[in-house]
């Protein structure tokens, strides 16, 4: 229930006026001790404060709204929902954070795993000084925008209440950070751990990019600059990382470090603006939007993309677990790779070097394709 208030809408000026509670009933799947049984977990979320005449009585039935899913739907199926914009709303995401819930729970047991994103941008305006080690979800609540740094966000809060009494809606990021996740999930091909956060993340309502670690601004670096150079931790004799521009995932493997997505939403589609647009039936048209929706979805959509990230990692750690994991391994200490990660350690110690002061770098000839 937690996760559902964070996503649920009347929550402060800056969300959508609609006025849901969005209380979970839980229908099967758990004991009277809240002990699961094995069986589906069934959840009902019921929808009390809807209002179909905002859709149904006006010139939203007919006509398309710029850069919704109005259209698209229609030209797929031939027909769609107009009242609330059936699958299209982001009502659909209450199944994802609830399930998100559990995936929370099940990550936290494993190896201590937190999952929490926060909005890091509004337009250009950007959230300075975040560390991605420390921050809380209690700092990330500490304001409606959802953003930890506060100077910042009483900036994106200026920005988003201008728009807003203009009729008009913005758009920005939200950075997730996974921390303890251990080394070794995902896949080397076509199911590489970013790749499959990237559809998670890119699924979610308004969703338009995505991007791992440094991301974009990474292709302005040069490769020394860009590579997270290793190192031993001389505590926990485990391979760390100098640097974190791989945002946790190396070869579509994470490495034991945070891993850090970029999630971009766009500005809603509905506004309360005129635009133009055409009807069902091919009239070009003038369209302003009516009934309640958000102005910036930035500080809702922080609980969803920390579900689809945590519902992304309990699928890799299910993986790991059926694919490298069915058999122990035997081999001897010595043979196997130095455990890697913040969370890891080398059973003794660090491992005392045998490579003489003073020696230079190690040459490796590399012949790639």
């Amino acid at each position: 229930q937690i996760d559902l208030d964070r996503r649920r809408p009347g929550q402060s000026r800056i969300t959508t006026p609609r006025n849901e509670a969005d209380a979970v009933e839980i229908l099967s799947g758990i004991n009277p001790e809240d002990i699961t049984l094995g069986t589906p977990l069934a959840m009902l979320v019921r929808n009390k404060d809807q209002r179909s005449g905002d859709y149904l009585e006006n010139d939203m039935s007919v006509a398309y709204r710029p850069s919704h899913a109005d259209a698209t739907y229609d030209a797929k199926y031939g027909v769609r929902a107009i009242a609330g914009g059936g699958r299209s709303s982001a009502r659909e995401t209450i199944g994802r954070v609830a399930a998100g819930a559990v995936a929370r729970k099940i990550l936290k047991l494993y190896n201590n795993i937190e999952v929490l994103a926060y909005v890091s941008k509004v337009q250009e305006i950007e959230a300075k000084n975040v560390d991605h080690d420390a921050f809380t979800m209690e700092d990330v609540d500490a304001n409606i925008v959802r953003c930890p740094d506060e100077a910042s966000a009483a900036r994106m809060l200026e920005r988003i209440d201008e728009i807003r009494k203009q009729g008009n809606s913005i758009g920005g990021v939200v950075t997730c950070v996974a921390r303890n996740v251990p080394a070794g999930l995902g896949a080397p091909v076509f199911d590489k751990l970013e790749a499959d956060l990237a559809k998670a993340c890119m699924s979610i309502p308004a969703a338009k990019g995505f991007e791992s670690g440094d991301g974009f601004a990474g292709t302005l670096l040069t490769g020394k600059e860009h590579n997270d150079e290793f190192y031993i931790d001389p505590e926990t004799g485990a391979t760390r990382t100098k640097t974190n521009r791989s945002g946790g995932i190396q070869g579509g493997i994470s490495n034991g470090e945070n891993i850090v997505v970029h999630v971009a939403f766009k500005p809603t589609s509905t506004i309360a603006q005129s635009q133009s647009t055409v009807t069902r039936d091919g009239q070009e048209v003038e369209l302003r939007g009516k009934g309640r929706h958000d102005p910036c979805v930035l500080p809702r959509a922080v609980p969803m993309v920390e579900a689809m990230v945590a519902i992304t990692l309990v699928d890799a750690l299910m993986c790991q677990q059926a694919q490298c994991e069915l058999f122990p391994n035997t081999a001897s200490l010595d043979e196997r790779p130095n455990p890697m990660g913040t969370t890891a350690k080398r059973e003794g110690g660090p491992k005392k070097s045998t490579v003489p002061v003073g020696s230079g770098p190690v040459g490796l000839k590399v012949d790639e394709e």
